[in-house]
């Protein structure tokens, strides 16, 4: 697959929301409504999409390296 183009392969869209889903990914996007340059209503949108396995699993890799930087073993 790693030599293979997307051209030449066949992707269904379950194939790209299960890549998501078992990665993650982060969408920030900002929206400004303004009429005659007066600023409105202003959105800072953020979403995170994973799955419930890949959260707990960062969530997991992220305690254990807490606990790992403030634990003094001497």
């Amino acid at each position: 697959m790693a030599g293979e183009s997307l051209q030449t392969k066949d992707v269904s869209l379950l194939d790209v929301l299960d890549a998501v889903l078992e990665k993650g990914v982060v969408l920030k996007g900002d929206l400004t409504i303004s009429i005659a340059g007066v600023d409105l209503v202003y959105l800072d949108l953020r979403v995170l999409l994973a799955s419930l396995e890949t959260l707990v699993q960062a969530r997991d890799k992220e305690l254990k390296e807490f606990r790992e930087e403030t634990i003094d073993f001497s």
